[in-house]
Order: structure tokens, then C-alpha cells, then sequence
């Protein structure tokens, strides 16, 4: 079976979307499916394209058993709707125009949502291919921007929405990666039938025992003296997080052994500088840049606890934060600031739990667990059994592979 995998975002870029999709497409491949990815020039989250790919329209590509083809874009980083706008649309059009000469013939086109441009591009191809179409819905959009006040004008709400629907229903079959959003979608109209949860998972095999090369080192690097509880955000620094608000909790907790650290970039990164800044946090607080994902085993073996925060919007309990099943993976004490789906998740790991944006509460619980290394390693054992047991990604690839399969399989 030939599969031709759309997307805006794969590695050398590092974020959830590129982990989820290159790994489901190396298994894919390593299970004998013939894999092309079209995608574009990396550069997210800051916009600087890789030093390969500069001045670069078109790139092919080995990787994992599969054939990379990357198309031009326009670069820009993680912060802007306009220009974060016009990076999707400029990808659309080089992935339609470029694409159709060099991705060749294929069974199915799978799709990787956001942005609906992706898709708009991967339904022509797959009309052009006479092949089937798969829509996976990573995140609720434009519902999402709505809830947290971006998108205002309900003129643009209503056409997003319209497109929206109109995609699922284009779509053979839609994935979600939460039964959250598959309610969503099955009570706006999608058929039952056509939605699939495949949920986020992890690669168990890059986390756990091994994973620390030079912890002492690497703790030092993340800021933590002897005898500190190194508290770690890894991921997105965006405005779902709500990341300054743990800043504020940082500076309640200063006359505790408690290092904070946050290691990322995105749209928000600014505002938690300042916040910590205007808060005199330097000596609590280390902030770092993105980093590979080679090195982001050796970060979570560092840490002590790992934070999994999101904003106290309602929509967000039908979001799973993928960072939970590595931070699992990795076996540290986990706590999670969420609702919902991943609370429950969280809760069944044996993670402790706050509600978003309950500072007192987030306070308390990273009180209760500092120093506490019998019950760090406890928690960190039950997270890694939890998610070796539900959410190993070689088996949500192969769940997904079967899928696909039924898709083209004669009737």
C-alpha cells in the first residue's frame, strides 16, 4: 500500500505534531507500507529555516524507510495570525503545485490537521491520485481560537466552521487523537462511523533506564543547585499553556529547595520573561531554548517533577497534552494542572492532579512532593507501566495501519 503522509510540520522541527507523525510513518514503513511524506522547509517554532534548506524550493529526501519530499514556504515564527496565516497558505500552494509532479502515484493521503490549507491541498492530490483521504484532527479548529479570544470576528468563525465540516465530510475517514474531540465532532454532524480515536502515544524505547548520560551535568545546565527539587516544563510556549501564571507559582514557593525550569519556544515565551523578570525569579527560574528531540530524554531524566499545564478554558478538557506520555515514559512524578480526558489519564498513572489555573492548589502539590525521591521513583514507576500498557506507539501505529488498510481493501 502507498501512503502519502501531508503535513506542515516534520522533524528536524521538534514539537508533538513532528514526533507523532514521523514515528507513525517510520512504523508504517518498517510494516512494509511504501511511505512519502510531503511537507515543507523546517523551520517552526522560530521561523529561521534550518542552514540545508536556505533559498531551497524543493528538497528530496531519505528518512526511517521513508521518502521525504520538502516543498518551499514562507518562514515565519510561531506567533501572528496573519503571518502564521500566510506561512500555511504559501505551504499549500507549493505542496499542490510542486507536490503533484514528485509524490507520484498513491493508495491513500493522510493529512495532518491544523490547518485546514493542509487539507485543501491533500484533497485535490488525493482527487488527482484517485486515492482515499484521511483527515487527522489534532487539534479543534478554529474552535480553540475562538475559546481563547484570537479569532473574534464571526464572519471569519462562521467560514472556518464551514470549512471545517466541509473537510470531515470530503474525508474517507477522520481521526482524533481524543474521545473528546470525536464527541465534538460526531455531535456537529460528522457520522458516527467515520471518526476514529487513535490517541497520542510514545516511543518507549528513547525513554527510561539509560536515558541519562550526565545527570549532575545536566541538572546543573537546567539551573538546579544540590538539594533542589528541579521542576521541568518541556514543550510549546504558547498562550494554551498559560505559563506565567507558573511563574507566579514559582515566586510563592521561593523560600522552598523548588528550581523551576522551561525549556521551549512559542507565542508566549515573551510574556513568561517578563514575568519573571518583573518578579525577581532569575535565581528560581531557568529559562532555556527548543531543543532536539535526541536531547530530550537526558532533559526529563534530569528533572525531578515535570509539569503538564494547561489554561482554564473548557474546551481544553477535551485536549490530551502529548508531553504526558513522555514525561510517563521517562518515569519521573508527574503533575498535570488539566481536566478531563487527560486528567483521567493522568489520575490512572498515578500522577498527582490540580484543576488549570489553581495556583494555591499547584503550589501545595509541588510542596508536598519536593524531596520526596521514594515517591518520585514510585510515580515514575506506575507512569511507565501505565503507558507501556495503552500507549506504546507501535501499537497505535499498527491500530492506525489497520485503518488505512480497510480503506483501500477491496469491497
Amino acid at each position: 500500500m502507498r501512503v502519502l503522509l501531508v503535513t506542515h510540520y516534520f522533524p528536524p522541527e521538534v514539537g508533538a505534531p513532528q514526533a507523532r507523525l514521523s514515528e507513525l510513518a517510520r512504523h508504517w514503513a518498517e510494516a512494509g507500507l511504501h511511505v512519502t511524506v510531503l511537507t515543507g522547509m523546517p523551520n517552526h517554532p522560530t521561523g529561521r529555516l534550518h542552514p540545508p534548506y536556505r533559498r531551497a524550493v524543493l528538497r528530496r529526501e531519505n528518512r526511517d524507510g521513508c521518502r521525504i519530499i520538502r516543498t518551499w514556504l514562507y518562514a515565519t515564527p510561531n506567533e501572528g495570525v496573519l503571518r502564521k496565516t500566510l506561512g500555511h497558505l504559501s505551504f499549500m500552494a507549493s505542496s499542490l503545485l510542486l507536490g503533484v509532479w514528485r509524490t507520484g502515484p498513491c493508495d491513500i493521503v493522510v493529512v495532518s490537521s491544523p490547518t485546514f490549507f493542509s487539507v485543501g491541498s491533500a484533497w485535490l492530490l488525493a482527487r488527482i491520485r484517485r486515492a482515499r483521504l484521511v483527515v487527522e484532527v489534532r487539534d479543534l479548529w478554529p474552535a480553540i481560537f475562538v475559546e481563547l479570544g484570537v479569532l473574534t470576528n464571526h464572519h471569519v468563525i462562521r467560514v472556518l466552521e464551514r470549512l471545517e465540516l466541509a473537510a470531515y465530510r470530503a474525508a474517507d475517514a477522520v481521526v482524533v487523537v481524543s474521545e473528546g474531540f470525536r464527541d465534538d465532532l460526531v455531535r456537529r454532524g460528522v457520522p458516527a462511523g467515520k471518526v476514529t480515536t487513535i490517541r497520542n502515544g510514545v516511543d518507549l524505547d528513547r525513554f527510561g533506564i539509560g536515558a541519562a548520560t550526565d545527570r549532575t551535568a545536566t541538572r546543573a545546565h537546567l539551573g538546579a543547585a544540590d538539594g533542589d527539587t528541579l521542576v521541568l516544563y518541556l514543550g510549546a510556549h504558547g498562550i494554551s499553556q498559560g505559563l506565567p501564571g507558573i511563574a507566579e507559582v514559582a515566586d510563592t514557593l521561593r523560600s522552598e529547595p523548588i528550581h523551576f525550569a522551561f525549556v521551549g519556544e512559542g507565542a508566549d515565551k515573551q510574556r513568561l520573561r517578563d514575568t519573571v523578570h518583573r518578579l525577581g525569579l532569575e535565581q528560581q527560574v531557568t529559562m532555556l531554548p527548543a531543543v532536539s528531540s535526541d536531547e530530550v530524554p537526558a532533559l526529563l531524566a534530569a528533572a525531578d517533577v515535570c509539569l503538564a499545564p494547561l489554561r482554564d478554558v473548557p474546551l481544553f478538557s477535551t485536549f490530551i497534552p502529548s508531553k504526558i506520555f513522555e514525561y510517563l515514559a521517562a518515569e519521573r512524578a508527574v503533575v498535570g494542572a488539566v481536566r478531563g480526558e487527560s486528567a483521567r489519564i493522568l489520575e490512572e498513572a498515578g500522577a498527582v492532579v490540580v484543576d488549570p489555573g489553581d495556583g494555591p492548589a499547584l503550589a501545595s502539590a509541588l510542596r508536598e512532593l519536593a524531596g520526596d525521591s521514594p515517591r518520585h521513583r514510585e510515580m515514575g514507576r506506575r507512569g511507565r507501566a501505565h503507558v507501556a500498557r495503552h500507549f506504546d506507539r507501535r501499537v497505535l501505529a499498527a491500530t492506525y495501519r489497520q485503518l488505512l488498510q480497510s480503506l483501500v481493501r477491496p469491497a
